[in-house]
């Protein structure tokens, strides 16, 4: 059996550093959700590990252990990701900020004429507002991985249960029945 873990004496400053960045709207998601996990462990010094690690949404007690043993040790800068090899990211976390923040506002309160984001029409707009082009494929990693899901529009195409079997005969003869019917007379 593994020993029980605690989260070491935390002072008052990196307590409050914990609760803004278990609070931000604007740091990457893996991040807060790191966050949160010490929160929870501030708020409730007998809480295990691995359940804070839950209650954020890890699927297993590991994640939890984990970034607890990481904060003891390195403080609000353990809950950071370790350097890794390859390239560089193309682009700094203010842009990305930048991005999610722009994504989280309803369009029409920007002035512009549509009520919700297509990838298309965020490309355009930050492209717009910051004067960089972002490829879709960034934006699409990107707002998925802060945990936002992009909402399908519902089509009334598809409930036909819900139509009026008459429909057709109430609305009268369509554009393309009239061009056929003509065009066969001819």
């Amino acid at each position: 059996m593994s020993r029980v873990l605690r989260l070491r004496e935390v002072s008052e400053e990196e307590a409050e550093q914990v609760r803004h960045l278990a609070n931000s709207r604007t740091q990457p998601l893996r991040l807060v959700q790191r966050a949160r996990i010490i929160q929870l462990m501030l708020d409730n010094p007998k809480l295990p590990t691995g359940e804070a690690g839950r209650q954020v949404g890890y699927k297993s007690d590991l994640p939890g252990r984990t970034w607890v043993k990481r904060f003891n040790e390195f403080g609000i800068k353990g809950l950071e990701d370790n350097p890794r090899s390859g390239r560089p990211p193309t682009h700094t976390q203010d842009i990305r900020s930048f991005l999610i923040s722009l994504a989280l506002q309803k369009p029409r309160s920007l002035g512009y004429p549509f009520a919700l984001w297509t990838l298309e029409r965020l490309q355009e707009a930050f492209s717009e507002r910051y004067g960089l082009h972002l490829s879709q494929s960034t934006i699409w990693e990107w707002v998925d991985a802060e945990g936002l899901k992009w909402k399908r529009q519902q089509s009334w195409f598809h409930d036909v249960e819900r139509h009026d079997p008459e429909f057709v005969e109430k609305r009268g003869p369509s554009f393309l029945h009239t061009c056929h019917h003509h065009l066969s007379q001819e």
